[in-house]
């Protein structure tokens, strides 16, 4: 099974478009497989764009705030996993 490593936490949570505000406390890019997991969320998808202060960025570092482009619904408070391996 792969391995998880916490990176962050949704700190919020935009339904039109479906995009996730995380607060990173680990490097992230664009291609990164993520996994988020809450009380009734539980979620895998790559990272296929992100955004710092509304511009695309292909790397964040830990401390920023980003904005990611999700499939479904999750929720504030969930907490963000990179798979490793």
């Amino acid at each position: 099974m792969a391995e998880e490593t916490m990176i962050g936490v949704v700190a919020d949570f935009f339904a039109r478009p479906v995009v996730a505000a995380i607060e990173l406390t680990a490097p992230l890019k664009v291609g990164d497989r993520i996994h988020i997991k809450g009380h009734t969320t539980d979620l895998e998808q790559t990272v296929d764009s992100m955004q710092v202060n509304n511009a695309a960025v292909a790397e964040a570092k830990a401390g920023d705030g980003v904005g990611v482009k999700l499939t479904a619904r999750v929720r504030k408070g969930d907490s963000v996993y990179k798979i490793v391996g």
